[in-house]
């Protein structure tokens, strides 16, 4: 059943108290104020791809939590969407337990190996390395997560046996699945890397080597075979025997770009429990992923930055509004790139970034009526020298909601980091490339970027996985996205159309994009937003209309039961238990 969905919300595991605040605000727009024809459900999925959403609403109806569905959904997407998740990657978890009423976050971000070092980005003469040249091969791979995620999840949320998680993508990678358009395009424009191994060209390619046409059913049985091996033997069957000395030989014997990594690297990997990030917006609680995710704390200093505008009186289809959200975004993005990192190894000011002082500040620099012409990072609580120095995001990421009968819900977004990750394949899936999320500079002026390579380190990521709670302090609605760094411009954007302008999730979802951290203000083309160039440009914007990587999942509480909505730009679809 598919249904327009706004994104994900699936992150992570430590307390967080449901919503107390109180605004002004809160009666003028309700979150989820119009759900029109929307299908309700007792349970649902909203995930990329129908496959994915199909497998995770089977769970659902064998009874399994939404932490088991979120488990068998992102199984799912390793077999139909390899280009973008799976368990050669990593990912976060934020996680809503209904019995308790707290929210957790888990984090299952990929790690560096024992032999990184902070230089490993820089050529003999101290350079940065190409960033696209480097995405390739052996060097960029970090230690996948999201089996060590999944396996934590479920040991805390799950009901359902490990095994019967797995069945609906064993079943699936065995019997087959369509090509479908998106996945026959991503072919076509990286198949440098989609083509790099021999088993992936066999795969996915005619003999002629061009991508399998759509519609063409595409069978994985190595891929199955593997998944029957962990359904039954559990995670220690990836991270160890002769799956880890599988992972080591791929990357340390690749063609391109070797790295040195050991089966000690992957048997040391665990998944972290963290406090989420909340901060309150209008009446709302928002609760996202802590560092060495960098979205939560931008989110909420968007929102927080926008709080003392009336938003809800410009509306959706203002210019002055998305002038609005573009400077804050261009703040936020500021402190992100200056202090974000991993905070096993950084000193990170999470809670200073989102002080409601601090944030307000910020926010004093915003001038309704003209662009900033520089915008530096500001100094917040507990502020470290770090440089900011700019690394990279990339496009290879999905995300999916999940909420149970119980009242359960979990926002999870998986990546191998860039379209086809590294490049390099294991028992039929794509290992990532997360490793050029570190910044390529190890420092900047003689101060240490808070990004830096180091060995099991986390890069910083973008990956938004957010639920929001109605002032009740039930849950109103979760929300994620992927497209890269426009993963945070998505998210904030889903929460302002849901809570300012009264829309529904999905019409928060499907609204157009503006996106502006370090570079130009971006709008997106073929959209009603692309007339707002010459007034934002009277206004002092550098104003570039382009398509945009966007693709977002999430869903609403309605009465007792919840509606999904995904992205129209994408394939993604809802699947719901009556």
């Amino acid at each position: 059943m598919k249904k327009l969905a706004s994104l994900l919300l699936l992150a992570g595991i430590a307390a967080c108290a449901p919503p107390q605040s109180s605004s002004p605000f809160a009666a003028e727009k309700p979150a989820q104020a119009e759900t029109r024809s929307e299908e309700s459900y007792t349970a649902l999925v909203s995930a990329a791809h129908p496959e994915a959403s199909a497998a995770g609403a089977e769970i659902l109806a064998a009874g399994g939590s939404a932490a088991d569905a979120a488990i068998a959904t992102l199984v799912a997407l390793t077999v139909v969407e390899p280009q973008s998740s799976g368990i050669g990657g990593g990912g976060f978890l934020i996680y809503h337990d209904a019995e308790s009423g707290r929210t957790y976050a888990l984090d299952g971000r990929e790690t560096a190996p024992r032999a990184a070092t902070p230089d490993m980005w820089l050529d003999e003469n101290g350079e940065k390395k190409p960033y696209r040249a480097s995405q390739a091969g052996g060097m960029s791979v970090g230690i996948p997560g999201n089996l060590r995620l999944m396996e934590q999840a479920h040991k805390r949320f799950g009901k359902l046996p490990w095994s019967r998680l797995f069945q609906p993508s064993i079943r699936l990678a065995r019997g087959g699945w369509e090509v479908s358009p998106r996945f026959h395009a991503m072919l076509g424009r990286s198949g440098q890397r989609a083509r790099m191994t021999q088993w992936a060209r066999a795969t996915f390619y005619n003999a002629d080597d061009t991508p399998r046409a759509v519609g063409t059913r595409v069978t994985n049985p190595a891929l199955a075979n593997f998944l029957e091996r962990i359904s039954r033997e559990g995670p220690g069957a990836f991270y160890s025997g002769r799956s880890a000395r599988s992972i080591v030989d791929a990357v340390t014997n690749a063609q391109i770009n070797p790295q040195v990594m050991t089966t000690a690297d992957l048997g040391d990997y665990t998944a972290i429990w963290r406090d989420p990030v909340c901060g309150t917006y209008r009446s709302y609680r928002i609760c996202g992923m802590p560092p060495p995710s960098s979205g939560g704390t931008t989110v909420i200093a968007m929102l927080k930055q926008l709080e003392r505008f009336d938003l809800a009186s410009l509306g959706a289809d203002s210019p002055e509004a998305y002038h609005l959200i573009a400077e804050s975004m261009r703040l936020a993005f500021a402190d992100r790139e200056a202090y974000l990192g991993d905070p096993d190894f950084v000193s990170v000011p999470t809670m200073g970034l989102i002080a409601p002082a601090y944030t307000a500040a910020r926010s004093k620099l915003i001038d309704p009526a003209r662009a900033a012409a520089r915008v530096t990072h500001g100094t917040p609580a507990g502020a470290p020298d770090h440089a900011p120095v700019r690394s990279p995001d990339d496009g290879g990421t999905s995300h999916f909601v999940t909420a149970d009968r119980s009242g359960d819900v979990a926002s999870l977004t998986s990546t191998i980091e860039s379209v086809f990750g590294s490049g390099l394949t294991v028992n039929g899936y794509f290992l990532n490339n997360e490793l050029t999320d570190f910044s390529f500079s190890p420092a900047y002026e003689g101060r240490a970027a808070a990004n830096a390579v180091a060995p099991g380190k986390r890069p910083r990521s973008s990956m938004s996985p957010t639920i929001v709670y109605a002032p009740t302090g039930e849950v109103a609605f979760a929300i994620g996205a992927a497209g890269g760094p426009t993963i945070i411009a998505q998210t904030a954007k889903a929460i302002i159309g849901v809570i300012d302008f009264g829309l529904s999730v999905e019409d928060a979802i499907g609204m157009p994009q503006v996106y502006a951290a370090l570079g130009p203000t971006i709008l997106e083309s073929d959209t009603v937003a692309a007339a707002f160039k010459d007034t934002l440009t009277a206004k002092g914007h550098k104003v570039r209309l382009s398509e945009l990587p966007l693709k977002a999942n999430g869903l609403a509480r309605a009465g007792r039961g919840w509606i999904g909505a995904a992205d129209p730009r994408s394939e993604g679809t809802v699947e719901g238990i009556r």
